[in-house]
């Protein structure tokens, strides 16, 4: 029982760990999978539409059948937050993103989006959900593992170096009817994508800190990832009507741009969407997009195989970057945890010996009192019938009579 005991502590406590590292898998797979599609001809307007009315279809069942008794009323400002979500995500961050993906590469695309933990943390030092002290190790460790973070982002992005040859790359060619290599890529506007890419981290990040303050006040997570999506949805159809003028952009079949719809939608948006929201809600922001170099990283592995990506001596270094990073701001993070389950442990104790007094001495005082009352009361009666009553003599003399 003991060792069940322990196996279910340390799947309670890596359980956050575990949701994060396979969502960023998720990720990479939707950059591999919509870079194809992207190349092939597929507007990003329409994409994102479809994806979101995937994600709709897909999380809706469980919203409407897990939390019907325990869904919040939607009030003006609840709403105005969810507008605003599905303006951010769906929106400025997916359409800016595919934008500057379609730009660049995979790889460069995941490169810029590490930046998503550097935004996310002074974004939350400034809404005060970070609390930023210098003094403590933690603190310090938080914030030198954004600057290194960032430092390797920009070293994969500013300096490429030799190309460093896999053992696996040797067997995989690239097809050349399609612009998806690396060599190809680089001559398209690569500052324009980038300014895209740094737009869409803008609006993730703003994502991830209202997300977390929606999450408090709407606590039904199936049902607010089900409204985000729907309402992407609709905004998503505008900004599509707006800009795309052509009827054919809507048309899709059984390919690879309904492959890249229905993967994103499910994966990466109902998916990820609740399973973030629920991490963040335990963990904090910050914590969630710590993660999010992972998937530069993977997606520089899964490109050499797919694309026929080629990996440069920069990425290397700049990816052993991003790694001791993200360790440094989770060794923060999990200090940070520690400090606050100590806390609350503390103050619990503090609770059960502040009602053990009051039940130990106030109380026991009170009932002391109230039971000398009761003891007095039941004794008045019996002194007031057994003390001596003089006899008037009138009474006494007729008394004594025969």
């Amino acid at each position: 029982m003991e060792g069940k005991s322990r196996l279910g502590n340390f799947v309670e406590k890596t359980k956050p760990y575990i949701c994060m590292v396979s969502l960023q898998f998720g990720y990479a797979g939707m950059n591999i999978i919509t870079k194809v599609s992207l190349n092939r001809g597929m507007s990003h307007y329409v994409l994102v539409v479809y994806r979101h009315a995937f994600a709709t279809a897909f999380i809706a069942p469980f919203a409407l059948i897990l939390e019907r008794n325990i869904r919040p009323k939607i009030t003006f400002s609840i709403f105005m937050q969810i507008f605003v979500l599905g303006l951010l995500g769906p929106v400025i961050d997916q359409n800016f993103y595919y934008a500057g993906l379609k730009l660049t590469s995979p790889t460069f695309s995941c490169a810029m989006s590490n930046m998503l933990p550097a935004m996310t943390f002074v974004m939350a030092v400034l809404c005060r959900m970070e609390i930023l002290d210098m003094k403590k190790i933690r603190c310090q460790a938080k914030v030198l593992g954004t600057a290194v973070t960032v430092a390797g982002a920009m070293l994969m992005t500013l300096y490429k170096g030799e190309v460093v040859e896999m053992f696996w790359s040797r067997y995989v060619h690239p097809k050349t009817d399609e612009p998806t290599t690396t060599t190809v890529d680089a001559d398209k506007d690569w500052v324009k994508g980038s300014i895209f890419l740094i737009i869409a981290t803008f609006a993730w990040a703003s994502l991830f800190i209202l997300q977390n303050v929606t999450m408090r006040r709407y606590t039904a997570p199936y049902s607010l990832t089900c409204l985000i999506c729907f309402m992407g949805t609709l905004q998503s159809i505008v900004v599509t009507l707006a800009m795309e003028h052509k009827p054919n952009v809507w048309a899709i079949g059984f390919d690879m741009n309904l492959l890249a719809a229905a993967y994103a939608g499910i994966v990466t948006s109902s998916i990820a969407y609740y399973v973030q929201g629920l991490v963040m809600h335990k963990r904090g922001p910050v914590f969630v997009t710590a993660f999010s170099p992972l998937m530069m990283i993977i997606v520089a592995i899964m490109g050499s195989f797919i694309l026929a990506e080629k990996i440069y001596l920069g990425g290397i270094l700049g990816a052993v970057l991003i790694v001791m990073g993200l360790y440094s701001v989770l060794w923060g993070k999990y200090k940070e945890y520690k400090e606050k389950e100590e806390e609350e442990i503390i103050e619990a104790v503090k609770d059960v010996k502040k009602n053990m007094k009051i039940g130990s001495g106030e109380d026991l005082e009170a009932n002391d009192i109230e039971m000398q009352k009761n003891r007095e009361l039941a004794m008045a009666p019996t002194l007031a019938f057994s003390a001596s009553v003089p006899t008037p003599p009138m009474l006494a003399v007729e008394a004594r009579k025969p």
